[in-house]
């Protein structure tokens, strides 16, 4: 493959399409989670079947990321992405017209197959497009363009459910989605030719992952499935991963090609991406429950309260590229977990103390620090990628980050879920809900302070060279 960057004619086009795709990925996944107290109403169902409007989605990227990832490889990374782009276009029309929540779960997990190619491919296709000594300030751009659709996804969202109803939300990404497919298309002309790879699918190994993945969502979440509990399902996703294992052991082409996790630099970086990405989703799924039964805001004030952090993530975005290619990708990852870990001990103290008011700055101090994480956690991992390798190794790392906010949704629902004290959180106390929040962030603190100790075991490691 010559994988000489782009011309600069085109360069400009094929940045903004990446971009465009990343928001609406990010829109996918924030448009629904706002969506989830007027669903659980307007739908009659508990907050464990609700969830699966969002675990559905998560669901389908992860087993999926890793074979985008190839697929980019082997046939075209803009190809790829363009047939992407156009799945999760009628995915999202499929999810405005669902006629209910089994149709829309549906919907949802072929809106999430195309979400895994719009998250994995762009930052693959970066480095091809990019200078390498301006890579940390493209992955600000694609952070900020993520941060964008993050918010847009709660302010808007819940401005359009509170005036149209919760279909609103999809109908309104369909024009952007559009958007993105065109200049995709127009960039195909500049993408040479891709090699042809020999390797195949591993089909058993992503049934088995599949089952795995929703044994064990179900399992954190029992009221979707009370006449089976836990226990069971559990038992059935720990046999599911033994089988797991011993498949990919004997397979010529493993879902995760282990060679890869050799590199310390990488295997801490997916470590890290795994652990932030589920105190983000916790934000996202435990947030609106919060505003809306601590708090008593309606759909319009919560989307509104939920876009403040990703806003200035977004206006922190590009500089905080720039001050990875400065400062260094692993000094600012430190420097990042550190803060959102002082994030999530205000999200524990402020809100019970100070309101609304207080929740609001913990965000504006938790989400700006994600941003600068995934500038420079994305540019130290791409950096160990070999250029024939790129589209794999980025599906590795949205694998990592896929897995995180399943872990969000479903286990750190789980916590607030069993702290308020209620299957049926919307009915619950404010009081209940208050510390469940509480709960749900004292553990998302530590799980940050873990990230912070990774990230100082792989700068030590590559001060002494190892």
């Amino acid at each position: 493959m010559n994988l000489t960057p782009h011309a600069p004619r085109s360069r400009s086009g094929l940045v903004g399409a990446l971009a465009l795709a990343t928001l609406l990925a990010s829109l996918g996944t924030s448009v629904a989670n706002v969506a989830l107290p007027t669903l659980a109403h307007e739908l009659g169902a508990p907050f464990g079947r609700v969830q699966w409007v969002v675990l559905a989605y998560l669901l389908a990227m992860t087993v999926t990321a890793v074979a985008v990832g190839r697929l980019g490889d082997a046939l075209g990374r803009q190809r790829v992405l363009l047939g992407g782009l156009g799945l999760f276009t009628a995915a999202t029309l499929a999810c405005a017209l669902a006629p209910s929540l089994a149709a829309l779960v549906a919907a949802r997990s072929l809106q999430g197959v195309g979400a895994a190619v719009m998250i994995a491919l762009p930052l693959a296709l970066v480095r091809d497009v990019v200078p390498e000594a301006r890579t940390g300030a493209a992955m600000g751009l694609l952070g900020t363009t993520s941060a964008v659709g993050t918010a847009l996804g709660p302010a808007g969202g819940g401005l359009l459910i509170a005036a149209s109803g919760w279909q609103a939300g999809f109908v309104a990404m369909l024009p952007l989605a559009g958007v993105a497919i065109v200049l995709t298309w127009r960039g195909l002309g500049d993408e040479p030719a891709p090699a042809r790879s020999g390797a195949r699918f591993d089909v058993a190994g992503a049934l088995v992952l599949t089952a795995a993945l929703v044994a064990g969502a179900l399992a954190m979440t029992p009221d979707a499935v009370p006449q089976v509990g836990a226990g069971p399902l559990l038992v059935g996703a720990a046999v599911l991963v033994a089988l797991l294992v011993a498949i990919e052991r004997r397979t010529a082409a493993p879902l995760v090609p282990w060679g890869l996790l050799r590199s310390r630099a990488l295997s801490g970086g997916l470590l890290m991406n795994l652990l932030v990405a589920t105190v983000m989703m916790s934000t996202l799924v435990v947030g609106p429950f919060y505003l809306a039964g601590g708090l008593g805001l309606d759909e319009a004030a919560i989307g509104l309260t939920l876009a403040v952090g990703p806003v200035v993530s977004a206006l922190t975005g590009v500089v905080a590229g720039r001050g990875v290619d400065r400062a260094g990708a692993g000094a600012m990852t430190t420097v990042a977990l550190l803060t959102m870990t002082a994030g999530a001990v205000l999200l524990v103290v402020l809100p019970p103390a100070w309101g609304l008011p207080g929740y609001v700055l913990a965000l504006v101090v938790l989400t700006p620090g994600y941003q600068l994480f995934l500038a420079a956690n994305n540019t130290a991992v791409m950096r160990t990628a070999d250029a024939r390798r790129r589209g794999t190794v980025s599906g590795v790392l949205s694998l990592s980050r896929n897995l995180g906010l399943i872990a969000g949704a479903s286990a750190m629902g789980a916590v607030f879920a069993a702290a308020t004290g209620s299957v049926e959180v919307q009915g619950a106390t404010v009081a209940s809900i208050s510390a469940g929040m509480q709960t749900t962030f004292l553990v998302a603190t530590v799980l940050l302070a873990v990230a912070t100790v990774v990230s100082l075991a792989v700068r030590a490691r590559a001060a002494v060279g190892q």
